[in-house]
Formats: structure tokens, sequence, C-alpha cells
């Protein structure tokens, strides 16, 4: 009789002795998940306190019903398997894999939810031509027949087995040797625990991790996760740019990388916000602790958390620094823009007023000379005249409405021209210092402007240095490759000039460096300054074509850059005059000439200067009474001046009827606006001359005869 079969005491006690090793299964099976597997413990995670006991519980039956099948089969020869027909069914289609192996390594039992898995058949089962370490993608070197572990005394563990159709089968494996003998040595029984869907969660769980990490690290908006104390728990790199890497940020501490006067706003809406989860807040604005002064948009929302901790907060930054910047700039602009209509408005009828002042006093001079008693009265007239006619250039400089007389220069020229005007300006106690760059480009500028300019810059680094310093002015060539921008300026490419006006003063503080260029904008006391200087420079530059950028540190003084455009020579550009630098050799001549001014004052200077110097002049209050003389055609008109702002029929209006009479006729505009507001509405091919209000008797004669003498030649 074949051996562990029969009807003996040993035949008898062969299923009680394969039930107990059942039993010990089962018992391996429940002790494996007390030291869980992370892949095991994962499908518990949040599930009943109970799970492992159940889990533990169900291996036991597992066991049991395996313990069963064993018995099973020693007690097939003599009928006794009718109660272990169910159990036996119910293990081989458990949730877990069992399998049975011999001395050798021949696999001879395999449930069916194992053969499922890795595509094994029953017949291979039955004719034992399947081995255990051939099951396994990496076969244990050194191992057992009957063990899967390279180690002996290892029990369990996870291994990477062949599956069906070639997938690998990732699983936790406990192994038990048998305490029969199978095929001349021990037999070893598995539990197999198939992990291949939990790993490939738990891998798209990573993935989703990282998609979620690099997501919240690189989102443009500064995030950052704060508990219900206000405490930083996670931030994001945009945050961390945004506040800096202080002490503040390593503290955890929220509320004091926010500026102390919004605090008290920022701790309530977060309040308000843990108290309310079900609507997202409303944004404040904030400013951000440090000296960079950075503003932004904060929107808090509730961030509830698992179990009983306490809620916390998600908030999001939005960097607003750049865009308060261009809006103040706006504003800026707007406000400029707003006064300098107003300038231009009052400007015609300010500067009518101006010239007939200064015009009338250049008459009275003409009789009243030096020495005389009313000389020096007449003078002062003049002179408080000039200072207004200085305002209102002042005023239409810094809106860019002023009138330039632009000519090619050599800034070297000019800056040394004026160093000795600036040492005595600067005082004694401040050293000018001058650094000339070799072969700078030439520029096209307004001589008189650009010293303004300077002028402007220099005094106001000398207010600077009350106590003395340095004043450095410092040229050189400069090549733009690119399109930069600085503080909202765009700067085109190409090649400039840099102009650059430093002190050793107290510098200009962050909060007062923005608004340096407003009009009427001033730190001096009240009577010391208009407010107009730098908001002058500012206008000269830009209607230049130019660009100005200012660099400044508390204590260290500040740096103001000016960025004139490289003039592109052209063949033979005659030398520029500026009109009234000083008198003619001689300011008479001969010649008719046709003056249209509906302002009565100026008209009757002009026409009383015109005639002292020679000129057969005509007098029109309009520009239809003007085309009524021409069209009358009683004496020849030489020359036609005449203003731009008129009622009815203005100058470019009247200029386009005369062209159709007498294209030929010279003329000369006269205007206290800039010359390009009207220049447009004229014909390109159109040829004029222009004379800026107010101007003076010697200015107009000058003019005059400069014109007139051009047509002659």
């Amino acid at each position: 009789m074949e051996s562990g079969s029969g009807d003996g005491p040993g035949g008898r006690g062969r299923p009680r002795r394969l039930a107990f090793a059942g039993l010990g299964l089962a018992a391996l099976a429940a002790a494996s998940l007390w030291p869980l597997h992370p892949a095991l413990a994962q499908s518990f995670q949040g599930g009943p306190p109970g799970a492992i006991l159940m889990m533990g519980a169900a291996l036991l039956a597992l066991g049991l019903i395996f313990g069963a099948w064993l018995g099973r089969r020693s007690a097939a020869a003599r009928g006794s398997g009718a109660l272990a027909e169910p159990l036996a069914a119910l293990l081989e289609e458990a949730p877990i894999g069992c399998y049975a192996t011999d001395a050798a390594g021949h696999v001879y039992y395999m449930n069916a939810t194992l053969q499922r898995w890795l595509g094994v058949k029953p017949e291979d089962l039955a004719a034992r031509h399947v081995q255990l370490h051939e099951l396994c993608v990496i076969p244990p070197s050194g191992a057992v027949p009957y063990s899967v572990f390279a180690d002996p005394y290892q029990k369990r563990g996870e291994v990477t087995l062949k599956g069906a159709e070639g997938r690998p089968v990732v699983a936790f494996l406990q192994q038990t040797r048998s305490a029969r003998r199978i095929g001349g040595g021990p037999a070893a029984l598995g539990v197999v625990h198939n992990l291949t869907q939990a790993r490939a969660l738990e891998a798209a769980m990573q993935r989703f991790e990282q998609r979620f990490q690099r997501f919240f690290e690189q989102a443009p908006l500064g995030v950052a996760l704060v508990d219900a104390d206000g405490r930083l728990e996670m931030t994001n790199q945009a945050f961390r740019a945004m506040v800096g890497d202080g002490e503040a940020v390593k503290n955890g501490s929220l509320i004091e990388l926010i500026a102390e006067a919004d605090r008290e706003a920022v701790q309530a809406s977060l309040a308000e916000a843990l108290g309310d989860g079900a609507r997202t807040e409303r944004p404040i604005d904030i400013l951000l602790a440090g000296a960079g002064g950075r503003s932004a948009t904060l929107y808090a929302v509730r961030r509830d958390v698992d179990g009983d901790q306490r809620p916390g907060l998600i908030l999001q930054f939005i960097d607003t620094t750049e865009r308060r910047k261009l809006e103040r700039q706006f504003a800026q602009s707007q406000k400029m823009q707003a006064v300098g209509q107003l300038a231009g408005g009052i400007a015609h009828d300010f500067n009518n007023l101006l010239t007939a002042m200064i015009g009338f006093c250049d008459l009275l001079l003409l009789r009243h000379r030096a020495g005389d008693q009313s000389f020096a009265d007449i003078m002062q007239i003049k002179q408080n005249a000039n200072r207004a006619a200085n305002l209102v250039r002042q005023l239409l400089a810094f809106s860019r409405q002023q009138t330039l007389i632009p000519r090619v220069l050599d800034v070297t020229d000019v800056l040394a021209e004026l160093s000795h005007l600036l040492r005595r300006l600067i005082g004694a106690n401040i050293e000018l210092q001058m650094v000339h760059g070799r072969e700078l480009h030439a520029v096209k500028v307004d001589h008189g402007q650009l010293e303004q300019v300077i002028i402007n810059l220099a005094v106001n680094a000398r207010d600077a240095m009350p106590e003395g310093g340095k004043l450095t002015i410092r040229t050189n060539n400069v090549s733009n490759p690119g399109q930069t921008v600085r503080g909202g300026e765009v700067m085109p490419p190409g090649d400039y000039v840099r102009i650059e006006v430093a002190d050793s003063g107290t510098g200009i503080a962050p909060n007062v460096i923005e608004h340096i260029f407003e009009p009427f904008f001033s730190t001096k006391e009240v009577g010391a300054g208009t407010g107009l200087g730098l908001a002058t420079v500012y206008g000269i530059v830009k209607q230049t074509g130019g660009f100005i950028f200012v660099e400044s540190r508390m204590g260290e003084g500040a740096v103001f850059s000016i960025y004139l455009p490289r003039h592109a020579a052209v063949a033979a550009e005659p030398a520029q005059r500026k009109t009234g630098e000083g008198p003619a050799a001689d300011l008479t001549g001969m010649g008719t000439v046709l003056l249209v001014e509906d302002e009565d004052a100026v008209r009757l200077f002009g026409a009383r200067a015109l005639r002292n110097k020679g000129y057969n002049v005509f007098e029109a209050r309009s520009g239809e009474a003007a085309l009524e003389i021409l069209k009358a055609g009683k004496q020849a008109i030489d020359l036609l001046i005449t203003d731009v702002v008129m009622p009815r029929m203005d100058g470019p209006a009247l200029i386009r009827e005369v062209r159709q009479l007498r294209p030929e006729l010279k003329v000369i505009f006269i205007s206290g606006y800039a010359e390009e507001d009207f220049r447009k509405r004229l014909d390109e091919n159109m040829e004029m001359h222009f004379l800026a209000k107010p101007f003076s008797l010697a200015q107009l004669a000058e003019k005059v005869k400069e014109v007139l003498h051009q047509r002659a030649a």
C-alpha cells in the first residue's frame, strides 16, 4: 500500500495532520499581516478598525480549507471527501493565491485564482511540469527548490512572478514548510497576495503627486498653505520669490511677511475665511514687508483636513507690484497730459500778452537809453516779462508742447562750455568732475534745452548735498542690442549717447523716486521751488526722442542717466544758430510785409517794429481780411506773417487759400503753440518758417530779414 494511505493508524491520522498543516498555514498567513506590507497596508488605509482582523480571519478560513483539501486527497481512497468538496471549491476561487510544492520544487497544487494570474494549465500541474523557481521572473540564486527566497530562514517578502501573456505579477508571498514529507522531502505551502493593481495605483498616485508638486511649485502666482494659527506649512517658488527667503519664512510666520499697516486687515480676512468654508473670500490688496515694497492681491479660502484636526487655509498671492507701478505711471501721464492741455490752452493768450509787453518795452527802450530816468523801470518790466515767458516754456516743456530748434551737436562741446556756469551754480563746497567719453556720437537736440536739462539736474544735485560733496557728469557711447524695458519705459535698440549726472548726496527715498518727474511735485519747502524742474527735464528729454532713468539709494546719492539717440548724419547739414542769440549787425530792410494777427496789441507792436526797420507793413485782423488785401493786388506783398490760431479762418487755412493766389509767397507763422502742433495740418512740401511767441523786437526783425534775404538770394 502506498505510504501515507491505507486504513492503518498512520492512514487514519493523515487527514487530521493535513488539517493541522492547513491550520498552520492559516496562522502563518494571519501572522504575516502583523508586520503588514506597505502595499497591503495601503489597501486598508481609511477602512474600519477591524479590517486587518477580518483579513486575518479570512486567511485563517482559507488555511482550514487548504488543510481540508489536503485531507480530502488523503481520504479520497476511503470515500470520506464529501465535507471537503464545498470547502475545496471555495479555496479554488478565493481572492488570494495558494500553492503547494514537493521537496524538489514541483508545484503539485495551485488554486484556480493563482492559475489565472500566472497562466498555468491544470494538465501541467498534474504532470508535475511546473517548477517553483521557473515561476519567478528572476529565479532566486542559491535557494532550495521549494523556496522562492535565497535566505533559507526568510518566510515572507515581495517577488515578481511570470504572469499570463507575459505580464509580470508583483506579489507579496508568505511560505512555510509542511509537516508532511512529500516526494522524499519536506513540502512547502505558499500564500500569494497580488500587488499588481496596488502597485499600479501607487505608481499612478506618485505620478499625480509629481504633477501636482510640479504645478504647485511652478505656478505663476504665490501659493501658501497655512494652519489655523497662520503658520506656514508649504509654499511654492513664486511665493518665496515674492517675499524673499527671510527669517519669517524659515520661522513659518505668515503675518511677519505682511507690512505692518496691513496686518490687521489680513488677520481679519483670514479669520473670516476660516469661519466660512462654503465660499471663497473676497480679495484684499496688501503690501508685503521688506525693502522691496512689493504689493500683492491676497485670496484666502478654508482648507478642511482629515480627522479631528483644525482646518487650515489656502492662500494665493498675485504680485501687483508692476501693475501698480504702471497704474501710477498712467496716472502721472494723465496728469501731465491734463496740465499740458491746460498749459497749451493758456499759452497762446498768455504769450500774446507777453509778446506785447516785451515788444512795447523794446520800443520804449529805443527812446529811453541807459542813464534815462525811466530806463531802469522799463528794464524791470521786460525782465519780469521774460521770467513769465520762461515759466510758460517750462509748462510746455514737461507737457512736450514747446517749440524746439534742434541742431547737430557734440555733447562734449556743450558740457565744456557749460562747465564754468555749473561751477558757479553748485558752489565752492561741491567738487565738479567732468568725465568725457571718447569719440561721442553726434546728437540732434535743441542746444538751449539741453543746457537747461543739465543745469536743472546740477541744481537738484546741489540741493541734495547741503554739506558739500561731489558732482560727476560722465558721457559715453552705449549700444542697445535689443529692446530694453526699464520702469515701464521701452527703449528700442540702437546707438545712444549717455549722459550721467551723479551726486554723493542724501539720495532719494523709494516712496519719492516714483513721483520726482511729476509736475509740481517737490520735497522742498514752500516757496523754495516750483516743482517743475525735473518735470521739465523729463519733457525735454522725451520730446527730443531720448530717455531718462534714475537710480538712488538712501545715503549713497543719485544717478540720473540720459540716453540721447545717435544722429545719422546726412550730407552737408548747415549749421544752425538760435534765433535771437544776439542782435544782427544790421536789422533794417526793405520790402512789403502783410501782418495778420487778431490780437491788437501784438499786431500794433509788430507793425511799428517793422516800420521802424524800414519795411512797408499792411495789417489785417483776420484771415478773411488778409485775403481781401491779397486779392486787391494794389501792391505786391513780399512776405506774409500770420498767427496760427485765429477766429474762423486760422493760419493754416489762410495759407492754403494764399497758395492758390501766390504759390511763391514766403510765409512766417507766429504762435505760442509748438510748431509740430500745426505743421501736420500743412502740406508736406509746403515751405514755411516759424517764430515762437513771445518774441522781442530784435527777434522779429532778424527773422524777417533772414527770410527775405533767402528770397533775394
